[in-house]
């Protein structure tokens, strides 16, 4: 019997590992279907519904936000809650420093098809690069902007593609690594088949790299950042700031303002 009872136990754990595993990996995603935070329009601004087929055949939804003459073109990839109706404050001040932006809703937010997963995510990137492509942006002049779970999404489609730069913003250098952190006591990569592995990927982007991302932050730790900025190449950057997870950008915003003008200026003048 004393044999038996581990085997038991054994059997019990791998019949609940796949289910606890999608419960697990649904805890990474809050996907907000309503787009209840406003349109460009709210801002003043013109814009673009973008509808966009992913390469398996997911439909999405997008804005694009032009701008004036030759600017750089951001495509921003947002974390993990909502939907691009939340990120209006930031879309005006990439707005204001000059760029044109493309926000782009994964699949299961907003008004795009499906339900998220990191395949699939990747592939939604892909295919809001692709638009920008034959819309005739050039690689030189798109700027892949990740935000906090958006940052693995962004880091992972600049390793692959040509792009003018990255910008990640309190993004984690995994999942794993985030779940470890909160769950110190817990076999999280036994129960997560969600990676989202960036540290692993930077080290296969080219393209100037500005890392922001606040020591004080709850979510994802600054050690996070660190890691980050240490695996990629240069030219690259790490700016500190201040406040939490959420609203750094924000308590920080002189800081935050500067960093993103500085970073799409220099790219302004290297194409120019």
């Amino acid at each position: 019997m004393r044999l038996l009872a581990p085997l038991a136990l054994l059997t019990v754990g791998v019949l609940a590992f796949a289910p606890m595993a999608r419960f697990a990996d649904r805890l990474v995603y809050f996907p907000s279907r309503v787009l209840d935070g406003g349109t460009p329009a709210a801002l003043g601004l013109a814009y673009d519904d973008v509808e966009l087929t992913a390469s398996d055949g997911v439909r999405l939804h997008a804005w694009f936000v032009p701008a004036p003459g030759t600017p750089p073109v951001v495509l921003f990839l947002h974390g993990n809650a909502g939907n691009i109706s939340h990120r209006l404050d930031k879309l005006a001040v990439l707005n204001e420093l000059g760029a044109a932006v493309m926000l782009l809703d994964y699949r299961g937010y907003g008004r795009s098809e499906g339900s998220p997963d990191e395949e699939g995510t990747y592939r939604d990137a892909d295919a809001a690069y692709d638009w920008l492509r034959r819309r005739g942006v050039p690689a030189e002049r798109s700027v892949v902007y990740g935000e906090s779970l958006g940052g693995p999404i962004a880091t992972d489609l600049a390793s692959r593609r040509p792009v003018g730069g990255l910008i990640l913003e309190s993004a984690p250098s995994s999942i794993i690594g985030v779940a470890r952190h909160h769950y110190p006591f817990l076999p999280v990569a036994l129960f997560l088949s969600i990676r989202y592995d960036a540290a692993a990927k930077i080290g296969g982007v080219h393209s100037p790299l500005l890392i922001m991302h606040s020591p004080t932050d709850e979510i994802v730790p600054f050690s996070m950042a660190e890691e980050l900025y240490a695996a990629a190449n240069e030219p690259k950057q790490l700016v500190r700031l201040r406040g939490a997870h959420n609203d750094n950008f924000m308590v920080a915003a002189e800081t935050y303002r500067a960093a993103l003008n500085d970073f799409l200026q220099r790219g302004i003048r290297t194409i120019e």
